[in-house]
């Protein structure tokens, strides 16, 4: 069992959100993640959703924010929100700018010195984080969701389509949809996988990837803002990956919000629908 250290616990909704850190052996470092566990964990396992937060964010955010607890704690299903990137390992340009590094991961796992020995997100993800939460919580095995805003709307979307039947579905608000094509993608993309040329950049873009999915259905659903600065910005590009599954025969929801932009407040509007999705996927 994975040694954890618990930093905050606070009960909401008859539950408790808690911040746990423990030494990652993908990463390197001290890694933190909060976990929202409804009063229903006292009683029996149940099935977990993990959030992917957005660029910048900690761990803890999306749960405080979001107002998750209280549609997490109505459908009896834990939260999981891991950090965004490897924290304070002081490598040299790790906090230059806002959108690569500390404050994005990108959850890939990176090959380019000098991010390759860390930043490994993706796979802490998908491997080292399930097997903490497993061994540590309540959780029902193999029942696992996953979804994100942004950022982690890419990573959400990339864990699901590289492992095919992990989760039992996968949801994104304002995804990052087409890396390879939007400049957050191209500066992350350059830094830990190397030049386009490298043909490294299909393997962690969700259009991509759909166009080679081979597993079992699976359904992707898309959740945007229409006043969206970054949609208008060309750096969510939704429909190039809408295009990509009706291309590939990918099923694929696909909810435009009027009036909405790409913040919590956005996020908190509709985060019980996508709960009750997720929910309804994993009950089956």
């Amino acid at each position: 069992m994975s040694a954890l250290t618990e930093i905050s616990s606070n009960k909401i909704f008859g539950g408790f959100h808690k911040v746990f850190s423990h030494e990652s052996k993908f990463l390197g470092c001290v890694s933190k993640f909060g976990v929202y566990l409804p009063p229903q964990a006292e009683e029996k396992k149940l099935p977990v959703i993990y959030w992917l937060s957005g660029l910048t964010c900690s761990e803890a955010n999306f749960i405080e924010k979001s107002g998750a607890q209280k549609y997490a704690a109505e459908h009896g299903v834990i939260i999981v929100n891991p950090d965004t990137s490897p924290r304070n390992l002081n490598i040299a340009g790790d906090s230059d700018s806002w959108d690569f590094g500390v404050g994005a991961g990108f959850y890939v796992d990176a090959i380019q010195a000098p991010w390759k020995n860390n930043y490994k997100m993706y796979s802490y993800i998908t491997s080292e984080l399930i097997q903490i939460i497993h061994d540590n919580f309540p959780i029902l095995t193999g029942k696992q969701s996953i979804m994100g805003h942004s950022m982690g709307g890419h990573g959400a979307l990339i864990c699901a389509l590289k492992n095919p039947g992990l989760y039992k579905s996968v949801s994104a608000f304002a995804p990052i949809c087409n890396p390879s094509e939007c400049p957050w993608g191209i500066k992350a993309f350059t830094g830990y996988l190397g030049p386009k040329e490298s043909g490294e950049w299909a393997n962690w873009d969700a259009t991509e990837l759909i166009k080679t999915y081979n597993g079992p259905p699976l359904e992707l659903f898309i959740d945007q803002g229409s006043e969206d600065n970054f949609l208008h910005a060309k750096q969510l590009l939704p429909e190039n990956l809408i295009e990509a599954c009706k291309t590939h025969h990918m099923p694929v929801i696909y909810k435009k919000r009027e009036g909405y932009n790409h913040s919590y407040f956005y996020i908190a509007s509709f985060i019980d629908e996508h709960i009750s999705y997720h929910v309804q996927h994993l009950q089956k």
